[in-house]
């Protein structure tokens, strides 16, 4: 398994140029005088580490293009001191530019190296957090492969009491065939006597409307003959109404007579008393007086009844 890269391209082309600079040839002319620069110890003790295959990669490439072979055989004019003077100034310029960069370049490698250090940390406790889930798994896996042992047990006696329920469908399908069957008989019979009913109805029908019709005749009939017997009842009525005021007025009559007849009674009564103490009186008389005076009394008495018989007579003219 290949170690994983500390630095980036990016990095390792940056810190190869600060190594260039450093060793003031920037654009060394032979490969002999780059290797001699850069090597792969070198840039691995420079980055603090790394796979000495890919550093090894990275510098045959960045070789490849600073590198110009053959530049050691051509002779290269002389430049002038002014110029030379301004060029140096210029490379000196760079130079600290490429330093500052080296430094930030550096400052970036430390800071990743503290990132991939806490990444690395990081990754060991989520490594250590995964492998105890991983023996939690494991536990439920075990835990799981005796419910799908139980799990096919049971499956096995489903599949039996399945085979069973299967027998007892098929013939419940056939007693519902059966029934089924028993219904649409049942069905039929019941249509036929919904049949026959409905004859039976129609006839029970138009002889209701026959005897109905005979029915309104016949009250027909018999209003004619109530409202002929209704006027003989006014008539009658009429009748008995003038009949009872006559008898009304006799009864008042019959009334004011028997007033009078009370009246003559109740005279009678008085004297009828008058007479009886009269006769009381000469009953005393008699029994006190001497015998003269005992013939007077008998002549009052005959006086008394005459007057009695001539008083009946006028009563029973009234009456």
């Amino acid at each position: 398994m290949s170690r994983s890269a500390i630095a980036t391209k990016d990095q390792i082309r940056s810190t190869v140029l600060a190594m260039l600079t450093e060793a003031h040839d920037a654009a060394p002319a032979t490969s002999d005088r780059f290797r001699s620069i850069v090597s792969v110890r070198k840039l691995k003790a420079r980055l603090g580490g790394g796979d000495p295959a890919t550093l090894g990669r990275e510098i045959k490439q960045i070789e490849s293009e600073i590198v110009v072979a053959g530049l050691s055989d051509i002779a290269l004019p002389k430049l002038p001191v002014e110029i030379a003077d301004k060029m140096q100034a210029v490379w000196h310029a760079a130079v600290a530019v490429q330093l500052d960069d080296v430094v930030k370049l550096k400052t970036q490698a430390r800071e990743s190296i503290e990132h991939t250090a806490a990444a690395l940390a990081d990754a060991n406790l989520r490594a250590q957090a995964l492998r105890e889930e991983l023996s939690d798994l494991r536990s439920v896996v075990a835990a799981r492969d005796a419910e799908l042992a139980q799990a096919r047990t049971d499956m096995a006696a489903m599949t039996t009491q399945l085979s069973s329920l299967q027998a007892l469908h098929a013939e419940a399908l056939a007693q519902l065939q059966s029934s089924r069957e028993h219904q649409l008989a049942l069905e039929q019979g019941r249509l036929e006597q919904v049949a026959a009913a409905q004859e039976r109805y129609e006839g029970l029908s138009k002889q209701l409307m026959q005897e109905t019709a005979y029915q309104r005749q016949a009250l027909q009939q018999e209003q004619l003959r109530v409202s002929s017997q209704l006027k003989f009842a006014e008539r009658r009525i009429g009748v008995l109404e003038e009949s009872v005021e006559r008898t009304e007025a006799e009864l008042k009559n019959e009334r004011s007579r028997a007033q009078t007849a009370v009246g003559e009674a109740n005279a009678f009564k008085v004297v009828n008393a008058s007479m009886r103490a009269q006769l009381d009186e000469l009953v005393r008389a008699a029994m006190v007086q001497p015998p003269g005076a005992k013939q007077a009394a008998p002549a009052s008495a005959a006086e008394a009844a005459a007057g009695a018989k001539k008083a009946a007579p006028r009563r029973k003219k009234r009456e």
